[in-house]
């Protein structure tokens, strides 16, 4: 970087382990979003004509407006300040509206275009509402606690899909087969409780969290930088990829494989349960119905096991590294996946995903805690979003190529598509090795001193 960058070093004052999960309580809501796009999405294309060969590219929505939004969110959010909102608040709103205006109308799409065209909606919302989420950790948060606070991300993005994949399950079995001519009608149900949850998690954590207000020098500095460069967001985005520290580019490499196989799974799950459990690969019968429905709840069971193991990680973290810890939780995903496609009993079927569930909390908050450590203060929502940016470019690769490997390479077998996506994460464990971790920054004693500014040269 060059020497006249500057990094903020912020005595920030310890949160109590209430104030942290109020803080997060709004990821709760955004993640019960992403639950319905993970479970349902897939089977509501199957029930509405898609082949699945079809699927990655229906999926394009996520990647490609993560890929678009995220980055230019982060480096706004870092030039917003407002007395009243805040400055990273008013993007999670506004995208927490936009899930629950999506979640709503979902249920009623009669076409597959219809529900292509939502699913782009929602995306931008999501996306929108989740990468200030990170950046605004990171605000807040005393270096010691930085940990903390990402895994009570995973903690709540666990209960947030826990609950969407169980719904699922939970009301067909109370609404059975009933439906109107479209979709059944516990779909409706299950979407429309995720619109309640999105906005109404997020307004907790808004009305309960202030944000940190900046310095006079950096509300001078913010302005002068939103008055002289009109397209200022794109240019930090830009200054922020070619300054981006080495561990961060090779962070990257492990991102590639571990969303690259997430995506795969998501995709392909309902497909693989329905073939090896249920002995159909008939996508309008009623036995994929039921394979859709046992699909939220095994779902469910892994995002369990997420919030369950999130907060343990914190402390052997901090005792074996993070590094060492995402490598053993990637080979725990890793594991189970390979036993996962060859399970013919469905209740034998949630002992791999003790495995899924253990990485999947991993993959949610450990490369964060890494991540914070390698850029500066000053720049959390931009390399946030560029973090973000890592995470949807492998989607959008699979989203394009994955089709033409299940339809020539794999046969057309969901099994093997699960299979496929173990490999990855192993990969994923592998690249993992090649990262030099950062030390650990110690917390200021004196929370009430100025902030000091160091040079780049300095650190």
């Amino acid at each position: 970087m060059s020497e006249k960058t500057t990094t903020l070093i912020r005595h920030k004052p310890m949160m109590s382990m209430k104030q942290i999960l109020l803080m997060n309580f709004g990821f709760f809501g955004i993640q019960y979003s992403f639950g319905m796009q993970q479970t349902a999405i897939n089977p509501i294309y199957n029930l509405l004509g898609a082949t699945p060969d079809e699927l990655p590219l229906l999926n394009m929505a996520g990647p490609i407006t993560g890929l678009l939004i995220q980055p230019v969110i982060g480096a706004l959010s870092d030039r917003t300040w407002s007395e009243k909102w805040g400055r990273r608040k008013p993007y999670f709103l506004v995208g927490a509206v936009g899930c629950s205006v999506c979640l709503f109308l979902f249920p009623m799409v009669s076409a597959l275009w219809m529900a292509v065209l939502l699913l782009w909606l929602l995306d931008a919302s999501n996306n929108t509402a989740m990468e200030p989420y990170r950046a605004f950790i990171a605000d807040k948060l005393p270096p010691s606690q930085t940990a903390k606070g990402f895994l009570a991300q995973s903690f709540f993005t666990g209960f947030g899909i826990t609950l969407a994949n169980i719904s699922m399950f939970l009301f067909k079995w109370l609404l059975g087969e009933s439906r109107a001519g479209g979709l059944p009608y516990w779909v409706f149900a299950a979407f429309w409780v995720g619109a309640v949850f999105s906005i109404g998690s997020v307004l907790v954590s808004v009305l309960s969290t202030n944000e940190i207000p900046p310095t006079p020098e950096e509300l001078k500095k913010m302005r002068a930088e939103k008055e002289r460069e009109r397209f200022g967001a794109l240019k930090d985005i830009w200054v922020a990829i070619v300054e981006m520290p080495k561990e961060l580019r090779k962070l990257s490499l492990v991102y590639l494989f571990q969303w690259y196989a997430l995506f795969v799974y998501w995709q392909y799950v309902s497909l693989s349960i329905a073939k090896s459990i249920y002995g159909t690969e008939d996508t309008k019968s009623a036995l994929y119905e039921d394979a859709t429905a046992w699909t939220g709840l095994v779902n469910g069971f892994y995002n369990v096991v997420t919030f369950c193991v999130a907060f343990s990680l914190v402390s052997v973290a901090k005792k074996r590294g993070a590094k060492w810890v995402h490598i053993v939780c990637l080979l725990f995903s890793m594991v189970g996946l390979l036993i996962f496609p060859h399970i013919t009993d469905k209740y034998l079927v949630f002992i791999p995903m003790v495995g899924f569930g253990i990485g999947w909390a991993s993959m949610m908050g450990v490369p964060y805690i890494m991540a914070v450590r390698m850029v500066p203060s000053s720049r959390y929502g931009v390399y946030m979003g560029i973090v973000n940016m890592m995470i949807v470019i492998p989607q959008l690769l699979e989203t394009v190529s994955f089709g033409w490997v299940f339809k020539h390479l794999l046969g057309g077998n969901p099994t093997h598509a699960i299979t496929f996506a173990g490999v990855c994460m192993g990969l994923a464990a592998a690249a993992t090795l090649w990262i030099k971790e950062p030390p650990i920054v110690r917390d200021m004693d004196d929370v009430t001193a100025p902030p000091k500014v160091f040079s780049e040269k300095e650190k």
